[in-house]
């Protein structure tokens, strides 16, 4: 969020959120997990997430299953040097919230003091899961939810595919984001779900919903910093728009170094010392 004169305003809190919902203003969410993209990307979001599709886009995994804690910790702590003014948010990764209340809030704690974020972000919206987000609200831990495609849970559904065709489908997802967001949620993420369905539950709730893949008549919108920057080549879904290529950026800029190093050309007298 920026002022009039370009400038920007104080650290985003979960409560301004909430009113830029109220006021019509769109929330501006990327991902970052790193100190200097996290630098970067803090420049204009209104939200920086640490997610665990760090699995993928930094440590290859095939899926973020196997991303542990000790793995969300490091890189949390690393964006939290980068960034000032937006939210941070850190994803809570997979079976540190399913076992017991007790201990999500113990794995929640550990993260939230470790990387000094404002909030976590848990998926899932079913009953068990809001008993763990109340939990969390209640040790004074905000909360972002996570409903539509969970990630952590590609294998039980089957694969990464639309979630909320049809009418009891739908009528489930809006029951989950309204679960969500009694048990307290301060926003709640709606990823690979019909537009209609996204729309009907942005209207229902009172707190922001931040789409992926989505459409547009979500609060805010995410994406995952990578695929934004045409970095991830190998990851193509039609809700993803990207908005540089710098893969080929990056591919051309190292072929370019390694021949001026092999023909003996860098490095050269401008980026040398004198005696």
């Amino acid at each position: 969020m920026s002022t009039e004169s370009g400038a920007r305003q104080p650290r985003i809190t979960t409560r301004e959120l909430i009113a830029m919902k109220q006021r019509g203003e769109r929330i501006v969410c990327l991902t970052a997990y790193d100190y200097l993209f996290g630098r970067l990307v803090d420049e204009a979001a209104d939200i920086v997430l640490v997610g665990d599709s760090l699995g993928q886009v930094v440590l290859g995994y095939d899926s973020t299953i196997p991303v542990t804690l000790e793995d969300m910790i490091h890189h949390g702590r690393a964006v939290r040097r980068g960034v000032r003014h937006a939210l941070l948010v850190v994803d809570m990764p997979f079976l540190t919230f399913q076992v017991s209340p007790e201990d999500t809030v113990r794995n929640a704690g550990r993260l939230f003091q470790a990387t000094g974020a404002e909030a976590v972000k848990l998926e899932g919206g079913d009953d068990e899961t809001a008993r763990h987000v109340r939990a969390l609200v209640r040790a004074g831990i905000p909360v972002m939810g996570h409903i539509g495609l969970t990630p952590q849970s590609v294998h039980a559904l089957g694969g990464a595919r639309v979630q909320g065709r049809g009418g009891e489908a739908g009528e489930r997802i809006l029951a989950d984001a309204k679960a969500l967001e009694e048990a307290g949620a301060f926003a709640v993420v709606l990823e690979l779900m019909p537009a209609p369905v996204a729309a009907q539950v942005s209207g229902a709730l009172t707190i922001p919903t931040i789409g992926i893949g989505s459409g547009p008549a979500c609060d805010g919108q995410v994406l995952v910093l990578h695929d934004m920057l045409g970095l991830n080549e190998r990851f193509h879904a039609k809700f993803v728009k990207p908005y540089a290529s710098l893969a080929e950026q990056v591919r051309g800029a190292v072929r370019e170094y390694a021949e001026d190093v092999r023909g003996g050309r860098y490095p050269d007298a401008a980026h040398s010392f004198e005696q």
